[in-house]
């Protein structure tokens, strides 16, 4: 059996098109079925592939060193106490946290302060899920369910001090399985592109707590990652002028582009690289400190090392950082030498049981390099970049045990196991304030004794309101939450306006003072 029938992503099934059909019944509900022949294959594939892999799973009956005999003391604590601590001023040591000393003893102890600046971005990461249309009976399938204005807001991450000043739209010129989500129906918003993320900018108030202006830049990750492990282990190409090649469906994604395309007349490389550049440019101009912060989960992750290759090489000196989740492997290892000769910063997260950051090259990979005098550098070899972060499933008195890659790689996984980690040798810090209840979003990771339902996460009745007529019906979208490029063109073509007409101002009253 394929091992893309045996891992899904997190998905919400309840936003995507095929409901829980996506996901696996071995994984979406435990117990079920046990004993079909579906059910002995998986056992088989897991016991092997933890074996290959070496990922120490756990069974589901080992649950251990559980902190709460009395769960429901547990949920009157969590439920009455706030989801975050204070924020702290880093101005002084931004840099050190955007990766300068390249998070030298940051990581183990992990600093609490860059634990807090990981989770921000991780947000911004899901936030990229969260507002996606997954919905194939809908006829904006594949784009964002609000516009840029009140993507934050409806999110509930304003608090974060970030303004969303660009959307990205994405395609891919080669058949990549999976990626594009596409609607049932035939008049659609768009049958080619996709929505892949944000750029975004912190306002005045982070600013001055984080020590620069930062630019973000958030890439959504892919519907069915595992078709990796048949897809993408193989074909490399060359990008830039070095040796160095990275997995071409990722590169297809970054810079395809058609002009018959409504959305992708420009890649998402174009896209983003201008909306960046008209960022860098205008607060560089003001003498503003500036720095470029990318981050994605999954196939997010491998888009950001793209975009911040790409970005290294238009801006020297800009300090560039990728902070991805469950990352696969992009490039080889002249990729990852030209990221570090351009400055580049990464810090991948990985959850030592998820499957993904070990893809593609699953078993050829960096670990090959100990056989250089040997074999030479080998062009073909995937290679990771930058320092990791390392977590473990079974640090949490809070997740289940067991075989459970869906929950596994779930971005609010990650989350969750990044604000209760202090060291490699240290148990799950007592005062994590993250709701835990997060991490069933989409997945069924939480223990059964917290009574947190799985995959809750999903639009109210699904998405259908009743109308006057008191039937249930799927609701038009608000004319500004519909995607459209010419709104967008129309919004940048007042803002230009605006621009001019405040340039004229300002001459008039020159003139008249001059007078």
């Amino acid at each position: 059996m394929a091992l893309s029938t045996m891992i899904h992503t997190h998905l919400p099934p309840a936003l995507s098109g095929g409901g829980m059909n996506r996901i696996s019944a071995v994984y979406a509900h435990q117990g079920v079925a046990s004993d079909t022949k579906l059910n002995r294959g998986a056992r088989r594939l897991a016991e092997s592939l933890t074996t290959l892999l070496n990922l120490n799973i756990e069974p589901l009956c080992s649950r251990k060193n559980l902190q709460y005999s009395n769960w429901d003391s547990f949920d009157d604590e969590k439920h009455n106490t706030p989801t975050t601590s204070p924020k702290e001023m880093i101005a002084d040591k931004w840099r050190e946290l955007h990766g300068s000393s390249d998070w030298e003893k940051l990581l183990d102890p992990l600093h609490p302060w860059l634990r807090r600046e990981i989770v921000k971005y991780g947000e911004f990461a899901q936030a990229t899920y969260d507002a996606f249309d997954f919905d194939s009976f809908s006829e904006y399938c594949g784009s964002c369910r609000y516009n840029r204005n009140k993507l934050f807001e409806k999110l509930g991450l304003s608090k974060n001090g970030y303004k969303v000043t660009k959307y990205i739209y994405a395609m891919s010129a080669i058949e990549m399985p999976q990626w594009l989500e596409r609607s049932r129906l035939m008049d659609t918003w768009s049958k080619d592109s996709n929505w892949m993320g944000y750029v975004a900018v912190s306002d005045d108030e982070e600013t001055r707590r984080i020590g620069r202006r930062d630019i973000v830049v958030a890439w959504r990750g892919t519907v069915a990652p595992s078709e990796w492990y048949e897809d993408f282990q193989r074909n490399l190409e060359p990008i830039g002028i070095g040796d160095a090649k990275v997995e071409h469906g990722f590169l297809s994604i970054y810079t395809s582009k058609n002009e018959f395309t409504r959305y992708n007349k420009s890649s998402a490389s174009e896209q983003v690289m201008k909306e960046v550049t008209k960022l860098v440019q205008f607060y560089q101009g003001q003498g503003e400190e500036v720095s470029l912060t990318i981050t994605g989960h999954s196939l997010g992750g491998a888009l950001a090392l793209l975009n911040a290759y790409e970005a290294a090489v238009n801006f020297p000196g800009l300090a560039v950082s990728v902070v991805s989740f469950g990352a696969p492997r992009v490039g080889n290892s002249a990729f990852r030498a030209e990221l570090d000769d351009l400055g580049v910063k990464t810090l991948r997260v990985v959850v030592k049981q998820d499957l993904v950051p070990r893809m593609p090259g699953i078993v050829f990979n960096e670990s090959l390099q100990r056989f250089d005098d040997i074999t030479g550098t080998l062009e073909w070899v995937y290679t990771h970049v930058g320092a990791e972060l390392k977590l473990d499933v079974s640090s949490s008195p809070y997740l289940k045990r067991g075989f459970n890659p869906l929950g596994f790689h779930s971005l609010e996984t990650y989350l969750h196991l990044v604000d209760g980690y202090l060291s490699a040798e240290s148990a799950f810090r007592s005062s994590a304030r993250r709701d835990v209840t997060l991490v069933n979003k989409a997945c069924d990771m939480l223990v059964d004794e917290l009574r947190i339902p799985q995959c809750w996460y999903q639009l109210a009745n699904k998405g259908l309101v009743c109308n006057e007529h008191g039937r249930w019906v799927k609701p038009r979208r608000e004319p500004e939450d519909i995607p459209s490029p010419t709104g967008e063109q129309a919004h940048d073509l007042s803002l230009r306006i605006e621009m001019q007409e405040s340039y004229k101002c300002c001459m008039q009253a020159k003139n008249l003072a001059i007078c």
